[in-house]
């Protein structure tokens, strides 16, 4: 298994760290385009909650590395706009907005998520003028390949929207990195491991996965529901056996960004145990390595 922290270190002689910035875009599943409301998962902060608030983007790269630097001697960074959709909006607005980002020496990479419904020509090309300056890392919200789990919260596109916009960017020479869900209502654990295989077997695969826990938040269609009617979410047992059983599933030269995420303790309902994040990437660690 290929971790990010190692593949960046190997790559760049030092840790890189995330700046988590906002692009200003909104997402056509928000604005009424596809829906109201996004995702139902999904926070009024499209979640990016700890993203920068919308600012000028010089103002919020010094503040993002003020934090960073409040713990940590950091000189190399990845400019990260994760919150909606980064590819849904005026294209010269954003390609100026991404490039003054990547035009900073110590920006090593840009990163952005959004949606494969996203993904017009236009954008692909956009991108690959972008990834000629410096690596741009493409991140699509796939979360789960059954389409049954995707219309009950209101994803606004079918697998087969993701496999086109996945071929354009890699046929355009781009990094993707995949995000996938667990625990999402409805799903058995085969259910999510086809996700995973799914994934694998794709040609190319995906640079990259990032695995996350549903967190089921307040002010969010989902939290609302969770709160009425609660469902079954995985133990931290039950997901980590997951993720044990996903790397082993994942070809060996796709990275693993992520095998777990945050939620604002403020807006997490439920699973509780998401809380203690040593606890949790100390189970992790320990199932994947067990023989």
């Amino acid at each position: 298994m290929r971790r990010l922290n190692d593949v960046l270190k190997a790559q760049y002689g030092e840790k890189v760290y995330k700046l988590s910035l906002s692009s200003g875009c909104t997402c056509p599943n928000r604005d009424g385009t596809l829906g109201f409301g996004g995702c139902t998962f999904c926070s009024e902060g499209g979640s990016g909650d700890f993203a920068a608030p919308p600012a000028p983007l010089d103002a919020q790269i010094e503040n993002a590395k003020a934090r960073i630097r409040q713990k940590t001697d950091a000189r190399k960074f990845i400019a990260y706009f994760q919150s909606y959709t980064n590819t849904y909006g005026d294209l010269k607005r954003l390609e100026a907005l991404y490039t003054e980002a990547i035009s900073r020496d110590e920006v090593v990479i840009l990163s952005l998520g959004t949606r494969p419904d996203c993904l017009g020509a236009d954008v692909i090309a956009m991108l690959k003028r972008l990834n000629a300056i410096k690596p741009v890392w493409v991140e699509l919200g796939l979360q789960t390949i059954h389409d049954r789990t995707a219309a009950a919260f209101h994803r606004g596109y079918p697998l087969a929207v993701f496999e086109t916009g996945y071929r354009a960017l890699k046929a355009a020479g781009l990094t993707v990195v995949v995000h996938v869900i667990y625990s999402l209502p409805g799903e058995t654990r085969a259910d999510m491991l086809d996700t995973v295989r799914y994934l694998a077997a794709l040609d190319p695969p995906p640079d990259g996965v990032k695995l996350q826990m549903l967190h089921i938040l307040r002010g969010t269609q989902m939290g609302a529901a969770y709160e009425k009617e609660p469902f079954p979410l995985l133990s931290l047992e039950e997901y980590a056996d997951l993720i044990a059983e996903s790397v082993r599933i994942l070809p060996p030269d796709t990275v693993l960004h992520r095998m777990t995420g945050d939620a604002p303790g403020a807006l997490l309902i439920a699973p509780e145990w998401t809380r203690n994040k040593k606890r949790v990437l100390n189970t992790l660690n320990r199932k994947i390595n067990d023989p």
